[in-house]
């Protein structure tokens, strides 16, 4: 029995399924800094504000001097930031900042409604400053979604790498986000999470297979959306299905699939989780069950701001840390490398 359901072309964002909401993959070859956290180049042509044309491989996004996202709310649903390569500084209204990369994640539960940054500060001076990451919406179930908002890190020296290697010795290197692997344990979701709770299975796994290696994605419970996106590499066979940069297949979760990539080496996110079953209302940045708890939503937004931004600037940059960093809401900080 094949484990593919669907084979689908790649938009902008990536096409999810319950419980998932909403994946971008951002991948910018930003240049060098200008030493105050923005690109040492002219921006003369860019849509400031919007800027999503990938002019020169990279964009500003909703930034004005610094690359990313200044600060906008959110309620009812989670977000997901996996940062594989580059600098992501965070603030919120909670009072929680953040410097995190190179392989971190962030995971914020915007549960009754917070506001937050995500900027991109460009630190190196005398080379470019290449970004690679994930952002992805997970839904809370209805019972979650007024719960308190919560800032949560998840360190990449604390998220499990496994290495597999196939009968011929070629590397297959798993990164789990959420969700078990081969008895690999990740650190736990948010308290109030879909994911918190082991039996909705919900899994984000960053697979990268050597140049025609093999790779078995065992088979995990039955009634779960699982779904693989291949978004690196010249070719893959997904189960005999051959698949091309930029699509993505829906799997029969309780199927093992074996994955060969092509000639070249391969990357995949496959984001699984059980289905909510809920209805889904979305407007902007708030994902409620009815239009009555959007309209709210706003209404709530206007009259409170989530808390208000006790930061500086809207697009707050940590200009003068040294390292990764999380402040939590209640003081507490990290320190990394």
């Amino acid at each position: 029995m094949s484990a593919v359901k669907q084979v689908f072309a790649l938009g902008f964002p990536w096409q999810t399924l319950d419980p998932f909401l909403f994946c971008v993959y951002h991948k910018d070859d930003f240049p060098a800094g200008n030493g105050h956290s923005g690109p040492a180049v002219s921006l003369a042509g860019r849509n400031i504000g919007q800027d999503f044309n990938m002019i020169d491989g990279w964009n500003m996004y909703h930034g004005d001097t610094v690359p990313g996202f200044p600060a906008h709310p959110h309620r009812g649903f989670e977000t997901i930031t996996v940062v594989n390569e580059g600098l992501v500084d965070h603030a919120d209204s909670l009072g929680a900042a953040g410097r995190y990369g190179g392989g971190d994640t962030q995971w914020m539960t915007a549960g009754k409604g917070v506001q937050h940054s995500e900027m991109f500060p460009l630190t190196k001076t005398d080379e470019p400053n290449p970004m690679v990451m994930f952002q992805i919406w997970l839904n809370l179930p209805a019972k979650n979604k007024m719960v308190e908002p919560h800032f949560g890190m998840l360190w990449s020296e604390d998220i499990p790498m496994v290495e597999v290697n196939d009968a011929q010795g070629r590397l297959t290197t798993l990164k789990a986000v959420a969700g078990v692997f081969q008895g690999h344990i990740p650190p736990a979701p948010p308290p109030q999470s879909w994911a918190a709770d082991a039996g909705n299975d919900v899994a984000v796994w960053n697979i990268k297979m050597s140049a025609q290696g093999t790779f078995e994605l065992p088979a995990a419970a039955a009634g779960l959306n699982r779904v693989l996106y291949f978004y690196r590499g010249d070719q893959a066979s997904v189960d005999g299905q051959i698949l091309t940069p930029k699509q993505g297949a829906q799997l029969q979760s309780d199927v093992a699939v074996t994955l060969t990539a092509g000639s070249e080496a391969c990357e995949f996110l496959v984001l699984q989780g059980r289905p909510i079953g809920e209805p889904v209302v979305q407007h902007g940045p708030f994902v409620m069950n009815t239009d009555q708890e959007i309209h709210q939503a706003f209404a709530d937004y206007r009259r409170t701001q989530f808390g208000g931004w006790p930061w500086a600037d809207s697009d707050q940059v940590h200009k003068d840390t040294k390292g990764r960093f999380a402040k939590h809401a209640d003081g507490r900080i990290e320190r990394k490398p």
